[in-house]
């Protein structure tokens, strides 16, 4: 693990990469890192994400209680509900991705559907958690579950959670939910997207130990899908 005055360095980079890249507007969003001791570096409550500086990563113990830094992101309950389930996390990313997001209003579950190759071999499909509301403890319950077995969520109205063993990794399947909501947003516009046959995703995740994927696949562990149902059948 890096030391902590590299690690409030990268927290700065992220919240500014995910405000360029159009994934929050300005004091939206969150972003930690969980430290060796187990104590949580996090954003700050309101702070513009294009403009905080690392002295105003708030550090907190690990059940989000401040320890220095003045007053963490309200959402820090959330924050605090994937490290406690995940011993594997090291780092959470959570923004509002503009097409994945719209998707959730919609009421549609394009984003559990095996259509994309590169999504199906890698996160698989990225699950909407029910609505929850912000602030409260609703949101980080509402995720509880899912985080368990996802390592991207999609909050139904409000926003995608990451969790990643590190910022960077956390972060690139943030892009990765938006990029690929962009594309079913597109073959939406074209007449709808069309699922991939079962044999194909079958043969996909099969070439998933070859190529060295570890991180968790939904198709793989059914998560968020109903009992007994396979991702073709979505």
């Amino acid at each position: 693990m890096s030391d902590e005055r590299t690690l409030r360095k990268q927290i700065v980079e992220i919240a500014r990469l995910c405000w360029e890249r159009g994934m929050i507007g300005a004091i939206d969003g969150n972003v930690s890192v969980r430290l060796d001791d187990g104590d949580l570096l996090v954003t700050p409550s309101g702070g513009i994400k294009f403009l905080i500086e690392p002295e105003q990563i708030v550090r907190t113990a690990p059940d989000g209680t401040p320890r220095s830094g003045g007053r963490a992101s309200t959402e820090i309950r959330m924050h605090v509900t994937c490290y406690q389930e995940r011993d594997d996390v090291g780092a959470v990313v959570h923004a509002h991705p503009p097409t994945a997001v719209a998707f959730s209003l919609a009421g549609l579950d394009t984003l559990m559907k095996p259509v994309i190759p590169e999504l199906v071999a890698t996160l698989g499909a990225i699950p909407t958690a029910p609505y929850g509301t912000p602030g409260t403890d609703e949101l980080p319950e509402s995720i509880r579950d899912l985080i368990r077995c996802a390592d991207a969520v999609l909050m139904e109205r409000h926003g995608a959670v990451c969790v990643g063993k590190d910022l960077l990794d956390a972060y690139k399947k943030l892009e990765q939910i938006e990029h690929n909501a962009k594309i079913l947003y597109m073959a939406h516009t074209l007449g709808g997207p069309k699922p991939m046959p079962r044999e194909d995703v079958d043969r996909l995740l099969a070439t998933r130990e070859g190529l060295g994927l570890k991180g968790n696949n939904v198709y793989c562990n059914h998560c968020g899908m109903p009992r007994g149902m396979s991702p073709s059948d979505l």
